[in-house]
């Protein structure tokens, strides 16, 4: 039998807030929201945000004054919504009304004199350049002649005409939750978003490792962009032009692999399978692939996939932009019809499907705990759905390395005939659902839209069910579908399908024949599949088929029978209890991070190999090698 990969914890942050238990998602739709899970996600955010606190056992504001729980909204409401989801750049960042950059200009004497000047003898270039006259002044300074021109780079500033991003949460500060020792800020993000993760799933990660041999847990996870905030790359390549020294750490805890790696070395302590893989905009889902395929042949029993980006910085802003992929001030004044003086809605600045001007920079950590079935119904895991394969195409010969191709029609394609196989047409035709990658450019909403359309077509889907998360958390790049994954899983728990309510209406070259897509959240009953779909850049096409947790667990009935249904069920009450017990201090803003530094490190002197296997410290069983020749035919 091959094993079915069960979904049993998602956690994370993005611009919506905390992905566990469906913050972030409730956060989208929230005016769709009953009261009780509106005043739950007030609460969550306004703790995520430190707005309030918890102190003595009450909660309090910045002030000391203590806060009700009921009146959270009428009190921080408005700056709760706010400070989230896209939204102006905001300083933490870099000052988009004035951002810096080096000025560029060449200094000659307005007479027929040298131009001279005195400096320190110490901050003089070297080598000298020749037409420089030197001479030496007391207090060890100089002075300078030169008869030529000076080309000299000064400090200053520009108005960008790039202003909005999805960030997370104003006042979110994952590096004071923990010993963040000057890292990059997706590292933080990770750490953050791993606890989340795992405390999600209501079990204890120790007894976790304990039930599984220790080479098959496994961690998947990658950036796209690398950590490119002054800790990181971004610090690195620009130091020595500023005058500064590179720091030990940069170059190391820059690269694009580091996610996977913290969450291994400070978090989990896996001795298992590290797995990054980049893809561009697909990179969560390829990485996800890779635990899908993994779990599916045993390799792996337990998988953390996961994916980070925290770019918005003025370089990647001004990259992106350069290439006319990101919107800008002047086109959505155009879009909006505003004068020069008038400041547009950057609330709006993502609209999929819409008329649209370019995408928004998000950042974003997610993160998804992944388990065999037998192991999830042994632990008594919570499921929250599955993911029975994820599709991944190229785009074969280009002419433009960022222009789509034909891989994402094989993804889709692949995707929708294995939830027909699987479920039947009547599920794919009534009961699925598209978390479009939805980047939000003139050219997406074209291409995107016409292979839901002819996927549509072909299977004799009529209203297809599309949502774009990006108009309200911005494009984060690596972990973009874990954001789609994190929605899909919302929309299986509350029935409300997030409306793209950044648009008026769906633009009118967008082939939405088949296709059922909404300006505002509505009630969309019960759904068996979703669909994540990504187009990356270079041709990086991917599609996971996702089956919600009524469905799952309808599979898993049939697969194990009534009795181990029926101890599941009993395992799986404690564990629904210890899930809200971290709901209700992930929502007071009690997270308590996990940081292993050093902490649990192994001893090479206390490894014990034997023929058989190895045995580890910290492990109760033992990683036991393969006694199967897979190429017994050949000798």
């Amino acid at each position: 039998m091959t094993a079915l990969p069960i979904i049993v914890g998602m956690g994370g942050i993005n611009a919506a807030g905390r992905t566990s238990f469906h913050q972030g998602y409730r956060r989208i739709v929230l005016d769709a929201l009953n009261a009780q899970d509106r005043s739950e996600t007030f609460l969550g955010l306004a703790t995520l945000m430190n707005l309030v606190s918890v102190v003595d056992g009450n909660l309090q504001d910045t002030d000391g004054n203590n806060v009700e729980q009921s009146d959270i909204e009428a009190r921080f409401g408005e700056q709760i919504i706010a400070g989230t989801l896209i939204r102006k750049i905001e300083k933490e960042h870099f000052d988009a009304d004035a951002t810096p950059w080096q000025q560029k200009m060449t200094l000659k004497s307005s007479d027929e004199n040298a131009i001279v000047f005195e400096t320190r003898a110490r901050d003089l270039p070297t080598p000298v350049p020749a037409s420089w006259k030197v001479q030496e002044l007391e207090g060890k300074k100089v002075k300078v002649t030169i008869a030529a021109e000076l080309d000299v780079k000064l400090d200053s500033t520009r108005d960008n005409p790039i202003k909005s991003a999805g960030q997370f949460p104003t006042g979110f500060d994952p590096s004071i939750m923990y010993n963040s020792r000057y890292q990059p800020r997706g590292l933080q993000a990770t750490i953050f978003a791993a606890n989340d993760a795992i405390k999600s799933t209501g079990l204890d990660w120790q007894r976790i490792m304990n039930s599984v041999e220790p080479d098959k847990i496994g961690t998947y996870s990658a950036s796209v962009i690398g950590q490119m905030d002054d800790k990181g790359l971004g610090g690195l390549v620009k130091a020595r032009q500023q005058g500064d020294r590179v720091s030990t750490k940069q170059l190391a805890l820059g690269l694009n692999t580091m996610s996977t790696d913290f969450i291994n070395a400070y978090v989990t302590g896996n001795v298992g399978t590290t797995f990054s893989t980049s893809g561009a905009c697909a990179t969560f889902l390829y990485n996800l692939r890779a635990a899908v395929n993994d779990i599916q042949a045993g390799r792996t029993r337990v998988a953390v996939v996961a994916s980070v980006e925290c770019a918005i910085t003025p370089e990647v802003v001004e990259g992106f932009g350069n290439m006319s992929a990101l919107a800008n001030v002047e086109g959505l004044r155009r879009l909006d019809n505003l004068s020069s003086e008038q400041e547009p809605n950057y609330r709006k600045s993502s609209r999929p499907f819409g008329e649209n001007c370019g995408f928004t920079l998000g950042e974003g950590a997610q993160v998804a705990i992944l388990m065999d079935d037998a192991l999830a119904l042994e632990l008594g895991a919570d499921i929250m759905g599955s993911v029975p394969d994820v599709f991944v195409n190229a785009d074969g010969i280009k002419k433009s390395i960022t222009s789509p191709g034909p891989g994402n029609y094989i993804t889709m394609a692949k995707s929708a005939a294995l939830a027909t196989s699987l479920l039947g047409k009547d599920a794919l035709q009534n009961r699925s659902f598209i978390l479009a990658h939805g980047s939000s450019t003139p050219q997406n909403r074209v291409t995107e839209s016409l292979i839901y359309h002819k996927v549509a077509q072909t299977f004799a889907i009529d209203s297809w069910k599309v949502t774009a998360p990006k108009a309200y958390v911005g494009h984060t790049i690596a972990p973009a579908s874990g954001d789609q994954l994190a929605i899909a899983l919302g929309v299986f728990s509350h029935n409300i399908m997030p409306g793209i309510t950044t648009i008026d209406k769906v633009a009118d070259d967008v082939y939405a024949d088949h296709l059922d897509i909404r300006n505002s959240h509505y009630d969309c009953g019960d759904m068996d599949i979703a669909f994540i779909n990504s187009k990356g850049f270079g041709g990086n096409n991917a599609t996971a088929t996702v089956l919600s947790a009524k469905v799952t667990l309808q599979m898993l009935a049939k697969r194990h029978g009534d009795e181990v249904m029926s101890n599941y069920a009993d395992k799986n009450t404690s564990v629904i209890a210890a899930q809200h017990t971290y709901k209700a201090q992930a929502d007071l803003g009690k997270y308590e991070l996990v940081y292993r530094f050093g902490d649990g490190a192994i001893d090479d002197n206390d490894i014990v190999i034997g023929e058989d296997g190895i045995e580890l410290p910290g492990f109760e069983k033992a990683i036991s090698f393969s006694t199967t020749n897979s190429y017994q035919d050949m000798f």
